[in-house]
């Protein structure tokens, strides 16, 4: 089989309306998915705002309280038996001992930190490590020299 050798790839003009057409719907697309709500949970840290707090090398296990005292664990709205449930499973498939690091809207009291803790250390959850999650003190950018 002989091929010409005079043969063109693109016969016609290159048409750009079908690429701007597709264009525009993913700018649509993209416009709209910025308008989504995000999922989560909004929690305003509780201070004071600290500086070189020692971080965990470890593994960690997050949970987070909110203003109501309702209680979230892998973004998930719990009681404090499925709380616990989940904390036991989570120490059962760690091979390190666990640390749960609580992140607490500043309008939940000292009580009810105090129980998570206790909940936590319990013999049968067995973690032994609570830490409060604080934001990093805001500090000034260096002059420059």
């Amino acid at each position: 089989m002989k091929f010409s050798r005079n043969s063109k790839i693109l016969r016609s003009q290159f048409d750009v309306a079908p690429f701007a057409a597709v264009l525009f719907l993913i700018v649509i697309f993209l416009l709209l998915g910025a308008l989504m709500p995000v999922p989560g949970l909004h929690v305003q840290l509780n201070p004071p705002a600290a500086d070189d707090l020692p971080g965990v090398n470890g593994r960690t296990v997050a949970m987070a309280v909110d203003s109501t005292g309702r209680y979230f664990i892998e973004n998930r709205l719990v009681n404090e038996r499925q709380l616990k449930t989940s904390l036991q499973v989570a120490v059962m498939g760690a091979r390190e001992p666990l640390t749960l690091v609580i992140h607490a809207d500043r309008a939940v009291t000292y009580e009810q930190l105090t129980h998570l803790s206790l909940l936590a250390r319990e013999k049968s959850v067995g973690i032994t490590n609570v830490l409060l999650a604080t934001l990093p003190r805001v500090t000034d950018p260096p002059a420059p020299k």
